[in-house]
């Protein structure tokens, strides 16, 4: 069990859902009720300090969501968030907030949207600091700006240029930059290299592992890519529909995956030592948020789903070092996986 001093977030039955109705008299007119979409649904887990929790899983299965929820970006319809001992989600002014947004910053997942284009860097990344009064402008400012610049790996001359003069993945060393500016405990990562070359995409994991080891940062780190969860992760949430259906160690489900969506979802994973394996497809579609299924969410895509599947939502059972949402699982009629090996070889240099 997970010391209470050693975790820096926690979220609990953290419930978001957004109002898609159409108007009062369309719906009127057409005897419509109601359209509600359930993004995120009862989503409970801890992160530690110091660490890296990854949420994975398909388009559309909530993650973004819940890490602009964590941001403050988007406010929960339910549950609680709560940052170094105090819950965020409460806050309903920004001055309340301010305090606890200092210590929690975010990178976001396109590098050319997320600058200011009409901003030379310098400003970018001077804002964070000037917002929380950390500093007043003046040559300290300047010196700290070069300071940033350079633990990122750019140069303090490129303060005085703008965004469009550098290449996608010195925009990302800009992002990380302005998110170190004040000093923060913890970075929400959304998918920060998904629109980066492989290439460039080792440096800035490689660049992000180094400055968490350095400044003992925490990360909540949202991808789609397992290579990139294999080499970043410590701690492993895998979503389907708005709902965790596997969490705990990242090595333990990376390596052995209880849960059948995880099996699936680590089959898409090219192995180099057996190309010409065969693998598991996922059927189907993946069922509307505005109108989830009974029961398991999974089931009408699950080759292991019974009737019990159809009516019961499955609760978290324990597994090892993770927790499962299966009736599989608990009722112990879970074949043995094909392969007992990380499926999940990194392909971005020296992350592999």
């Amino acid at each position: 069990m997970m010391n209470t001093r050693d975790i820096l977030l926690s979220v609990d039955r953290l419930t978001v859902r957004f109002d898609a109705s159409p108007p009062l008299l369309k719906r009127v007119l057409s005897g419509s009720g109601r359209r509600t979409v359930h993004a995120v649904e009862e989503v409970d887990f801890e992160i530690a300090r110091g660490s890296t929790f990854a949420l994975v899983g398909e388009s559309g299965c909530g993650k973004s969501t819940i890490a602009r929820t964590i941001a403050g970006i988007q406010p929960p319809t339910g549950g609680t968030v709560s940052f170094m001992g105090v819950d965020v989600s409460g806050f309903r002014t920004r001055h309340a907030a301010l305090p606890y947004r200092r210590n929690l910053q975010m990178i976001f997942q396109d590098p050319y949207a997320s600058l200011n284009p009409r901003w030379r860097v310098g400003r970018i990344v001077a804002e964070p600091i000037l917002t929380h009064k950390l500093m007043k402008p003046g040559a300290g400012l300047k010196a700290r700006i070069a300071e940033l610049l350079e633990i990122v790996g750019l140069s303090p001359a490129d303060a005085g240029k703008f965004p469009h003069q550098f290449s996608g993945g010195q925009r990302q060393r800009i992002s990380i930059a302005r998110a170190l500016a004040s000093n923060p405990a913890f970075i929400v990562c959304d998918e920060p290299t998904s629109a980066l070359d492989v290439s460039v995409q080792a440096q800035i994991l490689n660049l992000m592992k180094r400055l968490q080891r350095e400044l003992g940062l925490t990360y909540l780190l949202i991808s789609h890519n397992l290579a990139v969860v294999a080499h970043m992760a410590d701690q492993l949430g895998v979503m389907y529909l708005g709902r965790l259906v596997e969490q705990g160690d990242a090595g333990q489900i990376l390596a052995r995956p209880l849960h059948p969506y995880t099996r699936l979802l680590l089959d898409t994973v090219p192995d180099p030592h057996a190309p010409n394996r065969s693998r598991a497809r996922l059927s189907g579609e993946v069922p509307s948020p505005l109108a989830p299924p009974p029961g398991c969410a999974f089931h009408p895509r699950c080759p292991l789903a019974n009737e019990r599947c159809a009516i019961e939502r499955p609760q978290p059972v324990r597994a090892g070092a993770a927790w499962v949402s299966c009736h599989a699982v608990e009722e112990g009629r879970l074949p043995s996986p094909a392969r007992d090996t990380d499926q999940c070889q990194s392909s971005t240099g020296d992350a592999a």
